[in-house]
């Protein structure tokens, strides 16, 4: 087999994989966010479809599936049926550049757990994530409706506000690395200080983090700034005319996003598959951590299976607790243990911000609308800049340039 032909099959095994697991997180992160928000607000959230509600997003899929979806009279039709497949394909885009592991060996080939590395993967993943406020602004305009329309201007001054804070808070991590590149950025910041202390960019760059935070929060048009949306003023917002799979669209796309930003931060800020814990000697402890969490959630689901009154739960509990077993095991095996160890620690650094996404979402109050764009102009930008300034005169004056 020639070189490109293996590359190619590589390539399209990595693009079915990260779709499908891609996709079953998105569909799985609103079952979490419901069963979140009901811990938080003293309620149980989903529980009737399947055990524990986890048949619930196959539930909701087919309830959009066959649901109506009316058209309005005053709508531009072309671009009101293209604004949703824009929002979600733009959303989709960035996952392509985001490496989420190091390398692996299988069949004797080597590959990178990434889609495709390019060099100047950040200026891709801005492009990508910039254009679809474009998404948002033509189907708030193509409706025919004034609630929509005033959701998507919004909408297309809030991100171009909270971009630019967003860019200049990310300029501290590449003047570090000294690249665009996610996995250099990534590899610059193995090691320990002390051998304790992680190398992370989050300590040196702690301000840039806040920063990054707040605005990757307004980009996402999540409470406590989802003024795009806000029913008490704007009904839904800029999708309050569309239904059915279009509205599921914008609602992906939307979940996307946060996958996404949540990955950047894990890569610049959180040392993306870089473990947070040093060996001691020549032990190698924390290698073991991510069988121990499998084999105790394991464990966990087979007490819980005990417990259990409803025969679908007593069979379906006991198979996730071998499905953990499996994966724990998988770390104990040598070929793929390094690999499988990255890939562990950077989707737990994912998993942290987006139940920081559903946490803030459920205890702030959304703000208004002077208030956000005053925050973002007069407050955001300018500390954004003046980090940029100050990492860069640090850096001129350790390198002598």
């Amino acid at each position: 087999m020639t070189p490109f032909a293996t590359f190619l099959i590589a390539t399209l095994i990595k693009i079915a994989l990260v779709l499908f697991v891609l996709l079953t997180s998105l569909a799985y992160l609103v079952w979490v966010e419901r069963k979140v928000a009901g811990r938080i607000q003293n309620r149980w959230g989903p529980t009737r479809t399947g055990p524990h509600g986890l048949l619930q997003p196959l539930a909701d899929l087919i309830k959009f599936i066959f649901k109506e979806d009316p058209t309005p009279v005053a709508a531009e039709r072309l671009i009101y049926f293209g604004a949703p497949f824009m929002a979600l394909v733009l959303s989709l885009m960035a996952i392509t550049v985001i490496p989420f592991g190091g390398s692996v060996k299988v069949a004797g080939v080597t590959t990178w757990l990434q889609i495709t590395d390019l060099n100047i993967g950040m200026l891709f993943i801005f492009a990508a994530t910039s254009l679809g406020v474009y998404g948002i602004a033509l189907a708030g305009w193509s409706s025919g409706s004034k609630y929509a329309l005033l959701g998507g201007l919004r909408s297309s001054a809030q991100m171009i506000s909270y971009e630019l804070s967003l860019s200049f808070s990310v300029v501290g991590p590449l003047i570090l690395a000294g690249s665009l590149s996610l996995r250099t950025i990534v590899d610059s910041q193995a090691g320990y200080w002390f051998h304790v202390i992680p190398k992370w960019n989050c300590i040196p760059q702690c301000v840039a983090f806040v920063t990054y935070l707040i605005a990757a929060f307004a980009e996402t048009n999540r409470v406590p700034f989802d003024l795009p949306e806000a029913e008490g003023e704007l009904v839904a917002g800029y999708h309050t005319e569309y239904a059915s799979m279009k509205f599921a669209m914008f609602f992906t796309g939307e979940y996307a996003n946060m996958v996404t930003s949540s990955c950047i931060a894990t890569l610049l800020f959180l040392g993306g598959w870089q473990r947070p814990f040093d060996k001691i000697g020549s032990f190698d402890w924390a290698g073991y951590i991510p069988t121990a969490v499998f084999y105790a959630l394991a464990v966990i689901l087979l007490v819980f299976s005990l417990k259990r009154a409803r025969l679908v739960e007593r069979i379906v509990l006991p198979v996730f607790a071998t499905v953990c077993i499996l994966i724990g095991s998988l770390f104990l095996w040598t070929p793929f243990h390094d690999p499988a160890e990255g890939v562990f620690w950077f989707a737990a650094k994912v998993l942290f911000f987006l139940l920081l996404y559903i946490w803030i979402r459920w205890t702030l109050p959304r703000f208004r609308y002077d208030t956000l764009m005053e925050f973002g102009w007069k407050y955001m930008i300018p500390v954004t800049l003046a980090n940029v300034l100050i990492t860069g005169f640090i850096v001129a004056w350790r390198t002598g340039h």
